[in-house]
């Protein structure tokens, strides 16, 4: 998994509250276990006006130009800001996915639904929660100036501003060692492969039937 220190980009503003999982990545498009190819079809009710299925050729699609993420000054975004209960609905991981494969590594909200939050860390993903008065003014500010950049500083567990504001949030401690590291599960699992590696010497030593092959 990439380490997560600072994030600096473009602002996209979501203006929605009680985005669901459905909404972030639609049911049809749920078929693959894999974490890659949904970033073509996230929001993809809000991105096209007809009805996106798997497999589709999206670039002969009509697209929605009034969605913020079809307007030119966002096309680059790598911070995406929205509402409360982000990621509210069922627990699908395809969301936090399709959210990384498009480019965002961060989202910022007034709050967010417990289990996407959760999905969020272990895919490499930080979701910042700031007051509701502090997420109005960076909707406020990304709306004044085009191709307004923010700051996003784990380390520090800041959010700054281009005109010097910081907005400080909370990270607990253990899921920001694994970010600033890069670890997922898998990650932390192999910090300790040598002790793993000693455990099942052992264990074949003192309990060899167990690791004895099956004969048929």
């Amino acid at each position: 998994m990439k380490a997560y220190t600072v994030e600096q980009g473009i602002v996209a503003p979501l203006d929605r509250a009680n985005v669901d999982t459905d909404l972030i990545i639609p049911k049809q498009f749920l078929k693959s276990i894999k974490r890659t190819g949904f970033g073509d079809n996230l929001f993809d009710e809000l991105r096209y006006l007809d009805e996106g299925y798997p497999g589709q050729d999206n670039t002969k699609r009509p697209i929605n130009p009034d969605f913020v993420l079809n307007q030119s000054r966002y096309q680059d975004a790598k911070i995406l800001i929205t509402r409360q209960n982000f990621g509210c609905g069922s627990s699908r991981e395809h969301a936090p996915w399709a959210l990384n494969e498009y480019g965002f590594r961060t989202v910022i909200a007034p709050s967010f639904a417990d289990i996407f939050f959760n999905n969020c860390f272990k895919n490499g993903m930080l979701p910042v929660v700031l007051t509701e008065d502090q997420v109005e003014q960076l909707f406020k500010e990304c709306a004044e100036h085009e191709g307004y950049s923010i700051t996003v500083d784990l380390e520090a567990q800041e959010v700054r501003t281009p005109n010097g504001t910081t907005f400080k949030f909370e990270v607990d401690p253990f899921r920001k060692h694994c970010l600033l590291n890069g670890f997922d599960d898998i990650g932390l699992t192999l910090q300790d492969a040598e002790v793993i590696k000693d455990y099942e010497q052992k264990t074949k030593q003192s309990r060899p039937w167990v690791f004895a092959e099956i004969q048929g």
